[in-house]
């Protein structure tokens, strides 16, 4: 093996290293964005806002949801009956529809099923803050410090939430 060869086979050797640097630092990066939450800031359609922040010391609940989604309309009376219990003690729940032509449908489809909690109206701007929402239901999950504790694609019951944060 010749000297250009060696230089050559040295320098590869030095990218791989600093490509598996740069990798470890973005998984680390990544893996402490997910457990720990991006302030959001959200309106409700009584014209309300809501941070994260303002919330601390109580587990925050944040669902996606549309008037379309079976799975969706399953969660519905289960986090309503929750947040109910539980609001003035320690939980805070988010409703937020996206999928929707008509905001006025949406306002009927929650009185219609007694949606107790916070509802947003979701556009671009509010679903961004929480990343891409690739299907429905989506729920994420706040511990009373402000950590991402939960991201759940698919239904949550009441049960399973209750685990998570006890009874």
């Amino acid at each position: 093996m010749g000297k250009l060869d060696s230089v050559q086979t040295s320098r590869r050797k030095t990218r791989v290293k600093s490509r598996g640097m740069i990798l470890a630092a973005l998984v680390l990066t990544m893996s402490a964005a997910w457990t720990v939450a991006a302030e959001f800031h959200v309106a409700d359609t009584r014209g309300r806002t809501h941070t994260l922040n303002q919330y601390q010391g109580k587990w925050v609940l944040v669902n996606f949801w549309a008037t379309w989604c079976p799975p969706c309309l399953e969660e519905i009376p289960e986090f309503s009956e929750l947040y109910q219990s539980r609001k003035n003690k320690d939980l805070m729940v988010f409703g937020i529809a996206v999928d929707y032509d008509n905001p006025t449908l949406v306002f009927e489809f929650a009185q219609r099923n007694k949606m107790s909690y916070p509802l947003i109206l979701g556009d671009a701007d509010v679903t961004a803050q929480f990343g891409k929402i690739n299907a429905l239901p989506t729920t994420f999950l706040y511990d009373p410090k402000g950590k991402k504790v939960l991201h759940r694609i698919g239904t949550l019951t009441r049960a399973e939430l209750e685990k998570l944060i006890g009874k």
